[in-house]
């Protein structure tokens, strides 16, 4: 009768390496988001309803989720467009766009929300023109909303660019041998391979664009019921030494957040299992 041999794990002092990330992220998330909740008990509940659900609090959650998730959803759209091109041609100067991609990676968010204020004011060089036509850009939401896109591209490019990378063009071209038309291998070959990217590029803009801050405030004209961002009215309230509001706000965003990127993430698996395999 023959023995099998334990089983033994690919990476050696499993129970440490875990029990070290565990405390790493117990560290660096659990226990802070536990304190966020904690402190946000030292209201009662109607005080905590009452301060989630006043016009400057509502107005400025508004703000900040309304404009993050129709920017990721235009930094879907033109994320992929620019990936594809980056991936699918050959032209001058593609080394440097694919390079230029990861700017809002490495630049400042102070220094981007300068640099697109002076861009987008009335005398800047985008400004001027568009103001001509009756269209004010800084200082309004709308400009809140091109500072979330800039910041947040980078983040669909490059999650979407090495699953296209990998995407065989040879599947392409055996779909239209077979007599596929464009639209049919874009939307039954294309996408569904590339949904789940897709999907992760999506929550990773809208995340960093609910929590962006620096490049916001210096476009946004931060005028309270108008285009005040909910991490400026969380640091406003911190400045006023009210942190009990000022936790009650961050809740919500942290739960309205999380119940978002859950969905997308379940939406992600829903579309992996879909997608046919290649």
């Amino acid at each position: 009768m023959s023995v099998l041999a334990p089983r033994r794990s690919t990476l050696p002092g499993f129970g440490l390496t875990m029990g070290l990330t565990l405390t790493w992220l117990s560290l660096v998330v659990l226990i802070p988001l536990a304190g966020l909740f904690v402190r946000s008990t030292e209201l009662s509940l109607e005080q905590f309803w009452g301060i989630v659900t006043s016009r400057r609090t509502l107005s400025a959650l508004k703000i900040s989720f309304g404009l993050s998730f129709a920017a990721a959803l235009v930094n879907l759209v033109m994320g992929t467009i620019v990936v594809w091109a980056l991936v699918r041609y050959r032209f001058p100067g593609r080394r440097l766009f694919d390079a230029i991609v990861d700017v809002p990676f490495a630049l400042p968010t102070a220094v981007a929300g300068v640099a697109l204020t002076a861009l987008f004011a009335q005398k800047g060089w985008l400004g001027a023109p568009l103001a001509e036509l009756g269209i004010k850009v800084a200082f309004t939401p709308l400009g809140i909303f091109i500072a979330m896109i800039f910041i947040g591209i980078p983040f669909v490019v490059r999650t979407v660019q090495p699953v296209l990378i990998d995407l065989d063009p040879e599947i392409e071209e055996a779909a239209a041998s077979l007599g596929a038309s464009r639209w049919h291998i874009i939307t039954k070959v294309i996408l569904p391979s590339l949904m789940p990217a897709l999907l992760t590029g999506f929550a990773l803009a809208f995340a960093r664009a609910v929590g962006e801050y620096g490049s916001v405030i210096f476009i946004a004209g931060n005028l309270p019921n108008v285009s005040e961002i909910a991490p400026l009215l969380i640091v406003i309230r911190l400045s006023e030494f009210r942190y009990a509001d000022a936790t009650a706000i961050a809740v919500v965003m942290l739960v309205v957040a999380f119940v978002i990127i859950f969905a997308v993430n379940r939406l992600q698996r829903w579309a992996q299992a879909q997608a046919p395999s290649t």
